[in-house]
């Protein structure tokens, strides 16, 4: 599937869903991709990407930002402490904000440099125990602790339980948002995103069907 009809179909979903197609941000999400798939989408004029590792971001997107203008990265993978500098000197925005001593380590750095990437809460929103995010029991109480570290929180991310229904999910974060008064909502993928759209999603993360299966990938 083209970058083109990845962009039309999100137009008819948010026609659909009587929406400014200008709300939803699709973020490529080009881990894993050889370069030239990547280069490919950027020739195609996409300028917004979305990385699990910050090593991989490291070793891809300095370069692209040499030839193209324009470029915003979105690291949407769990990100250690350890690596909070580095993430938020390649990053416009970080999607996996999931824990507090992450919280922390981000604010530490942001008083440092006075830059801040804008943020995402992840949200466990199916309770699973491999999987990263803050638990939705939890989310109110920890939202509140990233506003008063002055943390500039822009919205929740969830990745829906594979087996499960992805509305149920979607329905959870859009309220656990609206009650926090968050206008962000980063859900919806390759499989789902339409249906992310219709319950508020202003940021869909598109991979395979953008660039095709990942490399190594057998799933």
């Amino acid at each position: 599937m083209s970058l083109s009809e990845i962009r039309s179909r999100i137009a008819t979903a948010c026609d659909a869903a009587g929406r400014d197609t200008a709300d939803v941000t699709l973020i490529a999400v080009s881990k894993v991709q050889p370069l030239e798939r990547v280069q490919a989408v950027l020739d195609e004029g996409q300028r917004v990407f979305g990385e699990n590792r910050v090593q991989e971001a490291a070793s891809k997107w300095p370069g692209f930002r040499e030839s193209y203008d324009g470029i915003e990265l979105h690291l949407i993978g769990p990100l250690q402490s350890n690596k909070v500098r580095q993430a938020m000197e390649l990053a416009q925005a970080i999607h996996s904000v999931d824990r507090p001593k992450l919280a922390t380590a981000i604010a530490r750095i942001a008083d440092e440099t006075g830059n801040c990437p804008e943020l995402f809460i992840q949200v466990n929103t199916g309770e699973e125990p491999q999987k990263a995010g803050i638990l939705p029991a939890e989310a109110d109480g920890f939202i509140a602790e990233c506003r008063a570290l002055s943390l500039p929180v822009k919205g929740l991310m969830c990745i829906p339980p594979v087996e499960e229904e992805a509305s149920l999910h979607f329905a959870l974060l859009a309220k656990i948002a609206a009650r926090n008064g968050l206008p962000g909502l980063s859900m919806g993928m390759s499989g789902d995103f339409e249906k992310a759209i219709s319950f508020g999603a202003t940021h869909v993360r598109v991979g395979s069907a953008i660039f095709g299966q990942r490399e190594g990938y057998t799933g």
